[in-house]
């Protein structure tokens, strides 16, 4: 009986022992297997993209100064029209009136004019028929600019309002957009305020054409920022010389306003951390273990992002391997 329980003590103890050298062996299997990259640093560009719509670098209203009846409207919505074409007859009643008028007035001044070079009528006199002729021939030209509307620019019709027959009312007659070039409007953060400047080159890309780029230039820089948005707008020009980009197309506006030099991270190096939106990366100690080190990112590009701060060129981050991983764990770097 006695050997009995001796042989089942040193069974159990083999056991123990077995287990306790797995145990070790398990320990040392656990050490986190990572790879790493290192970095450097490189000039980056320093690029925001924004986005806007196309607008008419010029846009009239064509409109009489009075409700007259139209005669007849000579263009369409479509057509291209030349600085000074005339676009709209409105009825001429009143105009012809006031011509017959004028050349009574004429008659009546001729007269006055005679008589006082031979001291027939005084200078008050002649000074009157001259007054009401002139003004008469004001308010003929007046109405001569009234009856026929012309265009103020060259560009192409985007709106009709009225139809032969219509008196006018509120609304433009016609609406007359210059499409050569056009405009796009965006806000830009005040810390570029003072890099931004007029003749900038800028690239733009238009959703209705892809990736195609189309040159543009900072054509107006608004002196004021907005205090709620500390933006301040400017306007890019395209020249748009084969008229394809048209008022209402969507695009972006890509602005780069210089280069920086920054550590560049594999982006399988960025850790998010979950719920907060804030960004880490892991980076390997001379003994092995691993810092965890809060980053500000910039820029993306394609498979890499720009740290701002955070990081130090030269640094050796691992890029897999970070889900076991904490703030001190020593790893093992897989060759």
């Amino acid at each position: 009986m006695k050997n009995f329980q001796c042989l089942a003590l040193v069974a159990v103890a083999t056991l123990m022992g077995a287990c306790g050298s797995k145990k070790a062996e398990v320990a040392v299997d656990e050490t986190p297997i990572v790879k790493v990259a290192q970095v450097t640093s490189t000039d980056v560009d320093q690029q925001e993209i924004y986005t806007a719509t196309v607008e008419s670098d010029v846009k009239n209203n064509i409109a009489p100064q009075q409700y007259l009846r139209i005669e007849k409207i000579m263009a369409e919505v479509g057509d291209r029209v030349a600085k000074g074409q005339v676009l709209v007859q409105l009825d001429a009643n009143n105009l012809n009136q006031l011509k017959l008028q004028i050349e009574n007035a004429k008659v009546s001044f001729n007269r006055v004019d005679e008589l006082y070079k031979v001291g027939g009528a005084s200078k008050a006199e002649w000074d009157n028929a001259s007054m009401q002729l002139n003004v008469m021939e004001t308010q003929y030209k007046n109405l001569l600019e009234n009856s026929q509307l012309r265009s103020p620019i060259s560009g192409v019709i985007t709106a009709r309002n009225y139809d032969n027959g219509d008196m006018t009312g509120q609304l433009p007659i016609l609406v007359v957009e210059q499409d050569q070039p056009v405009k796009m409007v965006i806000n830009i953060s005040e810390k570029y305020y003072p890099v931004v400047k007029k003749g900038m080159n800028v690239e733009v890309t238009l959703d209705t054409y892809g990736e195609e780029v189309f040159p543009g230039v900072v054509d107006i820089i608004n002196p004021s920022v907005n205090a709620s948005t500390h933006t301040f707008p400017v306007e890019i020009r395209v020249a748009n010389n084969d008229r394809r980009v048209r008022p209402g197309m969507f695009g972006r506006v890509k602005v780069v306003f210089g280069t920086s030099n920054h550590v560049v991270v594999p982006d399988e190096a960025v850790v998010k951390q979950a719920g907060a939106g804030d960004h880490y990366v892991f980076v390997l100690n001379s003994d092995n273990t691993v810092s965890y080190n809060k980053v500000t990112l910039g820029r993306r590009m394609d498979t890499q992002y720009e740290v701002i701060d955070g990081v130090e060129s030269g640094a050796t981050v691992v890029v897999a391997g970070q889900n076991k991983l904490i703030g001190g764990t020593k790893v093992q770097v897989q060759k």
